[in-house]
């Protein structure tokens, strides 16, 4: 093929396949350009950069939604692939499943955001072009298909964190927040860089399918020349990449001192979007490099990958285990609300880690295995947008009306503000896992996926103490939980703290009940949101 004929087939492969496919991905970049000219010319500086944003992202959110509904209803992993782009991302369920929960998450956080108060109006612009650019940088990492992508997407995710930690400005915790988060991203960037330079050096390609037939080469070849040392060496350091974004042990140590430096608003975009897309990077690169997907050798590729998988689900179950434990056991001496939910957070990466890990132990025994497990993890992050969020925006509505994030002063609030409480009290309540709310089905379906597995025989040593971990730390979740709302119920109100109450029946209160609605309606009724999980678990089966 000549160079003419190559650039022809990749412009005409770009303009009828990649484009059309990568719609969602071209607004929020469009909307970001938008924002900025907001920022820079002086006839749009008095639009709502809110509004701005709102806009690009429901057009977004309609692509996305239509993409998402065209997918094969069949469910196996080749049909309505597509790469995209010469191969550097890749489009199926995972992919759709992911970006419409993202840009979902991201209509109600713009809305949240805009009801809250922060940012305020001079920095809007730049606040929400961080938050669209980071959300492009997830959606990116959702799909990478390619280790140049791997990297581009989690820094360009990161970044703009970086920079929305210190959004504060002239707060010395939110400054130091910034610089905290940065010095372990740029670290753990590096050490990820490093790791993806072995990985692609060994296996001589980027191109992650074509690197799971060079590594069941290499498996195969067995440890001629150290190559499969230098492999696990990889993995681990990819792994580390992975886990700062997942904020999962021993590479957590920035999500507690961020969260409480940074506002609760930056607190709950780094709870939700960025835990939602590191989980889909972690099944993509797992998959991919774990799992052929078809062909004539697949079966014997499959076979040759059974150390690496093997690799995979000790490595991810043994950090999921100890991620979960640290997270709870951390967060129960807690004073700052925003503190205990960062470690909240840090634990329920754990559970969704106990996810993959069954997910990659059933991926060579059973397909239907694999796939129930997978719908488990994407469930879960379904369920986990409302919960969390609702969580994070109830601190942030009770910071402007008691000016203060500490456990202490809600002392007595269902005195005052019954409704508040009662919202609380359902969030932190499903975040606990206790039915009948959805935090409930998200974890049955996650421990459902772990006895299966248990049951076919995969990995069963590990997979059993992960399922007693995991019961163990829902019952030490409780007593962190729920001493929240006995402050709120049973502790006296302090003296000097304004009687000021907070009414349901006010913006606030009615964005906070659309957040606590779902939270309730999908432990009840789940199984629409459960037929969605389902067709993203259709990329691993």
């Amino acid at each position: 093929m000549n160079l003419g004929s190559l650039i022809t087939d990749t412009l005409a492969n770009t303009l009828d396949v990649s484009l059309p496919l990568f719609r969602p991905e071209l607004c929020l970049a469009a909307t970001v350009v938008l924002l900025l000219l907001c920022r820079m010319l002086p006839v749009l500086r008095h639009a709502d950069s809110a509004l701005v944003a709102l806009g690009g992202v429901g057009f977004g959110l309609w692509y996305a939604w239509s993409d998402f509904k065209s997918l094969p209803a069949g469910g196996d992993l080749l049909a309505g692939r597509q790469e995209l782009f010469t191969g550097l991302l890749v489009y199926d369920a995972l992919t759709a499943y992911v970006r419409l929960l993202l840009l979902g998450f991201l209509a109600l956080y713009i809305l949240f955001t805009k009801v809250s108060g922060i940012p305020d109006r001079e920095d809007g612009a730049d606040f929400y072009t961080l938050v669209l650019g980071g959300t492009l940088g997830m959606c990116l990492m959702a799909s990478a298909n390619h280790l140049l992508m791997v990297f581009m997407a989690v820094e360009m995710a990161s970044v703009p964190s970086y920079a929305l930690a210190g959004l504060l400005k002239g707060r010395k915790a939110s400054s130091e927040a910034a610089i905290k988060y940065a010095v372990y991203g740029a670290g753990a960037a590096g050490i990820m860089l490093y790791g993806l330079s072995l990985l692609a050096g060994v296996l001589g390609t980027c191109h992650l399918p074509s690197m799971t037939v060079e590594l069941a080469k290499t498996a195969h070849a067995g440890a001629a020349g150290g190559s499969v040392m230098v492999l696990s060496l990889g993995g681990l350091m990819l792994a580390v990449g992975l886990a700062f974004k997942l904020s999962a042990v021993p590479f957590h140590f920035w999500c507690p001192d961020v969260f409480e430096g940074a506002a609760a608003e930056v607190g709950a975009f780094l709870s939700v979007a960025s835990k939602a897309a590191a989980v889909a990077l972690l099944l993509r690169v797992a998959f991919t490099l774990g799992v052929p997907a078809g062909g004539e050798a697949a079966a014997q590729t499959l076979a040759a990958l059974d150390d690496t998988r093997h690799f995979m689900v000790y490595l991810v179950g043994l950090m999921a285990a100890v991620t979960c434990t640290l997270g709870n056991l951390a967060a129960y001496g807690q004073t700052n609300m925003k503190r205990l939910l960062a470690y909240s957070t840090v634990a329920h990466a754990g559970y969704l880690m106990m996810g993959v890990a069954a997910a990659i132990a059933m991926a060579g025994v059973t397909a239907a295995g694999t796939r129930d497990a997978v719908t488990a993890v994407a469930f879960y992050l379904g369920t986990y947008v409302f919960m969390n969020l609702g969580a994070f925006a109830i601190v942030a509505f009770l910071r402007n009306t008691l000016r203060s994030e500490e456990i202490s002063s809600y002392a007595g609030l269902v005195r005052t503000s019954p409704g508040i409480v009662v919202a609380t009290a359902v969030v932190l309540v499903s975040l606990i896992g206790l039915p009948p709310l959805a935090g409930f089905v998200s974890k049955f379906l996650v421990f459902s996926a772990l006895v299966e597995a248990i049951s076919a025989g995969a990995e069963r040593p590990l997979l059993l103490v992960l399922l007693v971990v995991g019961g163990f730390n829902t019952v030490v979740s409780l007593f962190y939980y729920l001493r929240v709302l006995k402050v709120m119920t049973f502790d006296p109100p302090p003296a000097e703290r304004a009687t000021e109450p907070f009414p349901l029946v006010s913006l606030p209160g009615a964005l906070v009940t659309a957040l606590v609605l779902p939270v309730v309606g999908l432990g009840l009724f789940w199984s629409g949101l459960y037929a969605a999980a389902q067709l993203a678990g259709a990329f691993a089966s």
